[in-house]
């Protein structure tokens, strides 16, 4: 649940917040609040600076690393380089027109999309600033800007795992292109997008469609995973299975590989999830342990359920828990309780075992790293389940309500079953959005420029054909 109106908002008023009588604080609409950089903490912007660079090492190296081990030796190269490209790319992207369709007033289609008011970062500077949870305290709009940059990097990134080893490399990029400007940004604008503490009570129309649904996703679970991982799976049916799927072989060639990703997503995603608070605070700090506990369940869950199913728990299986579980716990990383987020983190990574071992192979689709039965599927049980974990009867954080200023809690007001269904409509709404129109995407690029290499280069391995080079010369 991040934020982005940001207020070089002069022109809506003189008076600080901190000048309004006692009287006024809980009266709406919201007064007029000019922020200035007295309301700007530095221990804020170094957490949130500290935070991006935790997030962007999700990506590189720990992504690349992560699906780069899992794939065989001739391929793991490409995906290296597919990834390193596609952050390098998103970032551009970011700052030229995503950041503006993502966190500015969208006019007639705000409910939708941001507008291109700050394309090229136009007025964005050191003088300006982003709201974050608490009324009266900011950002630098620039540590803002880079933090949700990381964001738009990783997420197109997480894609590639789902149809490793079969993707031509110039396709991809141009699918990524097009799929950030049509499908992440808008989800990220629909979840994302509102004016901020101060300002909500004064526009109360003036966010994103999901926003104004109530959708809680604190990090990311429908905006990144659930949006990335139907994406993924669309890609894998357009594009399809490996040549000699199932009739052969195709062992991941470095499961020290895999484990160092894996070592360093964790890690990363410390800034992933208790970065997305945007202050350093007590909410922080709920956000950092639930990551940390929820993801260390579901690791044991998965090796547990190895040892009963196979007789012996695998370091690949472990791997996939813990990335489960941190998936899991985006939506609800700054809402749950530790001890909920346990039970989250366990959940979370039987489900996805279950799609992984028992769904794939029903329905036959060759999810290569699966990213759908990871991602998607994790995501779509965080997401369900921050409607309850959220809950204050279960030592939840609950909801704030941002229509009265200061900011005011209720948790008499909170009802499970009412997040619960505003949560399975924002997930339906995610899968059907990322979903068709990623398929159209997909299938539109194989149509015009061709997605799939040729049988030979498939055989010979993605490393010599598309970039001249190997892993390893040996």
């Amino acid at each position: 649940m991040k934020f982005g109106k940001l207020a070089g908002a002069a022109a809506l008023g003189v008076a600080a917040l901190a000048a309004m009588p006692a009287f006024a604080q809980g009266a709406a609409p919201a007064a007029p609040v000019v922020p200035t950089a007295a309301m700007v903490n530095k221990g804020d912007v170094a957490w949130m600076l500290v935070s991006t660079a935790f997030v962007l090492m999700m990506s590189v190296p720990g992504l690349a690393l992560f699906y780069g081990g899992l794939v065989r030796a001739k391929n793991m190269l490409s995906v290296l380089m597919q990834v390193l490209t596609i952050v390098c790319v998103a970032s551009l992207v970011w700052v030229c027109w995503g950041y503006s369709m993502a966190f500015t007033n969208g006019g007639a289609l705000n409910s939708f999309v941001g507008g291109f008011s700050k394309i090229g970062l136009k007025g964005v500077d050191a003088s300006t600033f982003a709201a974050t949870f608490s009324n009266g305290v900011y950002l630098p709009e620039l540590v803002f800007v880079i933090f949700q940059m990381t964001f738009a990097c990783i997420t197109p990134a997480l894609i590639v795992g789902a149809f490793a080893e079969r993707v031509k490399f110039t396709p991809l990029i141009v699918f990524t292109v097009i799929w950030l400007t049509i499908v992440y940004f808008p989800m990220a604008h629909m979840v994302w997008y509102w004016p901020g503490p101060d300002f909500q009570p004064g526009a109360p129309d003036d966010h994103g469609m999901l926003w104004g649904w109530g959708a809680l996703d604190f990090a990311g679970g429908t905006v990144v995973h659930i949006n990335a991982g139907i994406a993924g799976l669309m890609g894998c049916l357009v594009i399809g299975k490996r040549r000699g799927y199932k009739a052969e072989p195709m062992p991941p060639h470095s499961l020290v590989m895999t484990m160092i990703g894996a070592s360093l997503l964790w890690i990363g995603w410390f800034g992933f999830n208790a970065g997305s608070n945007l202050e350093s605070n007590a909410v922080t700090a709920v956000a950092f342990i639930n990551t940390f506990t929820a993801t260390a369940a579901a690791g044991v869950a998965w090796a547990v359920i190895e040892q009963i199913v196979h007789k012996k728990p695998s370091l690949l299986g472990a791997a996939s828990g813990v990335v489960a579980g941190l998936v899991a716990i985006t939506p609800a990383a700054g809402f749950a309780h530790p001890m909920t987020s346990i039970v989250l983190g366990a959940v979370a990574s039987i489900v996805c075992f279950f799609f992984v071992t028992t769904v794939k192979n029903k329905l036959g689709y060759d999810d290569s790293l699966d990213v759908f039965g990871v991602h998607c599927v994790g995501g779509i049980v965080g997401a369900i389940a921050t409607g309850i974990v959220a809950a204050p009867s279960l030592g939840g954080q609950g909801v704030f309500d941002y229509n009265v200023l200061p900011a005011a809690f209720n948790p008499a007001t909170y009802s499970i079953s009412a997040q619960v269904w505003v949560q399975i409509k924002a997930v339906a709404f995610t899968l059907l959005y990322s979903g068709v129109l990623s398929y159209v995407l997909f299938f539109a690029i194989d149509k015009t420029m061709g997605l799939r290499p040729t049988p030979e280069v498939e055989a010979e391995g993605l490393d010599i054909a598309e970039h001249g080079e190997r892993a390893y010369n040996m």
